[in-house]
């Protein structure tokens, strides 16, 4: 699982506004913004983090580490938006 840290780092990484991802992941984007304000993992169904974590990772984000032990982002493709 991802963290609402580990989203907000991955879509400023890809420049992402809240709106392009929430489209990209196919949830609103006052969704992204919840989350995003959450530690830890964020408390929402594993369909939506699902989701959220694909569209980001299909934009180049690897993400690292667990929730609880240095979780991060690495970036593959740092062109690709």
């Amino acid at each position: 699982m991802v963290t609402g840290t580990q989203i907000r780092a991955a879509r400023s990484a890809l420049q992402w506004s809240a709106d392009t991802l929430a489209a990209r992941a196919g949830v609103a984007s006052k969704t992204i913004r919840r989350l995003e304000s959450e530690q830890g993992v964020p408390q929402t169904t594993t369909g939506t983090l699902t989701k959220i974590q694909a569209a980001l990772e299909a934009a180049g984000i690897e993400f690292i580490g667990t929730p609880l032990d240095g979780p991060g982002i690495r970036v593959r493709f740092p062109d690709h938006r």
